[in-house]
């Protein structure tokens, strides 16, 4: 799962874009609230309480910042519009389930048929998750204590570099300057007085243009893990054919250079 341990005071991370992404988020919950949010009952009272941590890691971290929550909304939303990052809140009863989301920046997946439905069935499009990834996925929700949190990193290529993505299109573009190198930051945390699991979702999107002028290394880690990539995943990412497409726009770069 390539998890990695994390101090409470790297639960969030703020940077120059906070204004533009939350009122990004402020829109998209105004207009596609039925696209964006989605709770259950269940899920109400572990909103509420990371309503609160959410409240207390801004007043320690980031004590310059503003932090009124929105009057008369879901607690999952006011706390939502508090950070960059995109919140779930899973909770157990015969397995792990989403229970409440705002998820404005989704990478192409549909928040509302997730929700109410356990680890697996959210995950089962994944390739090779039912054979390799569920059973250490649901152990690690069974082990995971409220003194330990982690974080890992996510990352995709998509043909778009708008943050809100909730729909899978195809993409066929054929140069690197169409595509764009999108990570997310994730974090596991599990909440102490009910015991539901917060994941976040920290989104960042670069082009691979910026990414390549970045790093010199970039594009030939990026083309290595597209060549290692199963087919299965090639085609479930929509990457079947990228590798090709970069190395020949990279070579008529060199050749133009």
């Amino acid at each position: 799962m390539g998890l990695r341990p994390m101090r409470e005071d790297e639960w969030f991370e703020v940077d120059e874009r906070r204004d533009e992404e939350l009122a990004l988020k402020e829109h998209l919950i105004e207009t596609r609230r039925n696209v964006v949010v989605a709770t259950t009952k269940e899920g109400d009272g572990a909103s509420e309480e990371l309503l609160a941590m959410t409240l207390q890691s801004l007043a320690a971290d980031y004590p310059q910042l503003p932090r009124e929550p929105r009057p008369g909304e879901h607690p999952i939303v006011q706390a939502s519009l508090l950070v960059q990052e995109d919140l779930c809140v899973l909770v157990r009863d015969e397995h792990w389930y989403l229970a409440a989301a705002c998820v404005c920046f989704p990478s192409r997946w549909d928040l509302t048929s997730k929700i109410g439905t356990s680890l697996d069935a959210i995950h089962s499009p994944v390739p090779g998750y039912d054979e390799t990834l569920a059973r250490p996925t649901n152990a690690f929700f069974e082990r995971l204590d409220p003194a330990r949190s982690f974080w890992r990193l996510n990352w995709t290529l998509l043909d778009d570099p708008a943050l809100h993505q909730p729909f899978v299109r195809d993409a066929s573009r054929a140069s690197r300057e169409g595509w764009y190198f999108r990570v997310e930051r994730q974090t596991l945390r599990k909440l102490p007085a009910t015991g539901a699991v917060v994941f976040t979702i920290r989104t960042y999107v670069a082009s691979l243009e910026e990414m390549t002028t970045r790093d010199s290394h970039f594009m030939p880690t990026l083309l290595a893990s597209l060549d290692s990539a199963p087919p299965a995943t090639l085609d479930y990412k929509g990457w079947t054919g990228v590798a090709e497409q970069l190395r020949a726009a990279v070579e008529v770069k060199l050749r133009n250079a």
